[in-house]
This record gives structure tokens, sequence and C-alpha cells, in this order.
């Protein structure tokens, strides 16, 4: 049986089966259990929690009540039951207060996942991207490098966002046409936003659409089909109005 997280004088709960590399600091009431690897240099602020089994990277930031590798807890017949296996997180990440990373999840180097924001089981985020305020990056999902997930987006289970895509506040993906009743078997189709699409505020899309690369959605929009790369579009339902000019592509004249 695992030791238990036993009182420091900093006021922190550690178990002693637990690995801390150099000038780990950790708050009072953190608390760090069993088979938990923390890298050089990393803070674990007042009141975090790190479950057994994560990794935690050097020169990361766990700032003050975060919760780090907790394990779903799911009705019968959920559509995220799984596998579920350990926590990774790389180095110089920042999770900030009162954020919640399951187990299973992985995250690369100097991600940001924001206040009350969640990164759910075998989701991953790609290196630098933000996960922003009360966002929520559901099981399964795969999110590339440097995205902007602006606050209170929601990346719904299954979804693929590659590399570069911005998402605007409040966006809404989806991945059941059925809501729920489904036959059994039938998997979900989350939406595809490929490289350096940008996507407004309040957009919803519906389950299996495929965002092209450079492509632009209006705020509001709701997109009921696949946006060709660098289209514009806008409107309930989404249409095309231009295309994306070469000054505004990511990189100009690609």
């Amino acid at each position: 049986m695992a030791e238990p997280a036993v009182p420091r004088a900093d006021g922190a709960f550690v178990s002693a089966e637990a690995s801390l590399g150099a000038g780990v600091t950790l708050g009072p009431g953190a608390v760090v259990h069993a088979d938990v690897r923390i890298g050089d240099g990393t803070a674990i602020g007042a009141g975090a929690i790190v479950h057994p089994g994560v990794t935690l990277g050097a020169d990361c930031l766990v700032e003050d009540h975060a919760v780090l590798g907790k394990r779903p807890r799911l009705r019968p017949g959920s559509s995220a039951v799984g596998a579920v296996g350990a926590l990774e997180i790389a180095d110089g990440a920042t999770i900030c207060c009162g954020a919640v990373v399951y187990a299973g999840a992985r995250l690369a180097a100097r991600v940001i996942v924001g206040d009350q924001a969640h990164v759910r089981e075998r989701a991953s985020v790609g290196e630098r991207t933000v996960v922003g305020r009360g966002s929520t990056v559901d099981f399964d999902a795969r999110v590339g490098a440097r995205v902007s997930i602006q606050t209170l987006v929601y990346v719904t289970g299954g979804a693929v966002v590659e590399d570069d895509v911005f998402l605007g506040p409040g966006v809404m993906t989806t991945n059941d046409d059925a809501m729920g009743r489904r036959p059994a078997g039938e998997p979900l189709r989350g939406p595809v936003l490929r490289r350096a699409c940008r996507v407004g505020g309040g957009v919803t899309l519906t389950p299996g659409v495929e965002i092209g690369e450079e492509a632009f959605v209006a705020a509001g929009a709701v997109v009921t089909r696949d946006v060709a790369p660098r289209d514009v579009v806008m409107g309930v339902p989404a249409r095309v109005v231009r295309r994306v000019g070469d000054p505004d592509l990511l990189e100009p004249g690609s």
C-alpha cells in the first residue's frame, strides 16, 4: 500500500514515495501523493493536489487549488469509457488556479491551462498552446501546437485541432447528432480544424465538420457543412462570402 502524504514544515503534505527535484517549492496545504515525479524548479501552489501517477516536468508552475491526475468518474455507458493511464506534463507548463487536468492527458512544453479550465483523460495539447479560462478540452481530443483557445471554449471529445488554430471566446464544438441516442457502437464524430484556421466568438460547429486550412469563420456562425481552405463563412447556417486574402495568411504569400 502506498505511503500517505505527511505534513512538512512548509504546510504541504508529501508522500515519502514521491520524487521531488531540486528547488521544488510547495505552498501550504498542497498535497503530493505517491508515485509522483516533479522536475527541478517547479512550484506547486497552496491547496493544489497532485494525484498518484503524475509526471510533472521542470520549471512548471501549478497555481493554487489546481488538481492534477484526477481520475474520471463516468456514468454507465458513457462514451468516454477507455483506458486512462498516467498524466504527463512537460517542462515549463503552467496550470492556473482551480484548473483540473485528468489522468491520462498529455501536455507538451510551455502549455498554459487557464483558471478553472479542464483537460480530460487521453486528451493531448501541443507545445505553447493556451487553454483559456473556464474552457474544456474533452476526452480523446487532440490539440496541436501554438493553438489559442480563448475563454469558455468547449473542444468536444474526439475533436482534432491542428497547429496555429484560433478559437474565439465561447466557441462550441459538438460530436453527436443524435444527442446520446446513437445506435450501439456508432462512434462520435468530432470536428476537424485544420492548420491556422480561425473561428470567431460564439461559433457552433456541428458534428464531423471540417474547417479547412487558413479558413475564417465569422463570430456567431453555425457551421453545418465543411468549410474549404481559405474560405470566409458567416451566418446561420454559415455560407461562403469571400476568400482569405494573401496578406491575412499566417505566412503571407504561402
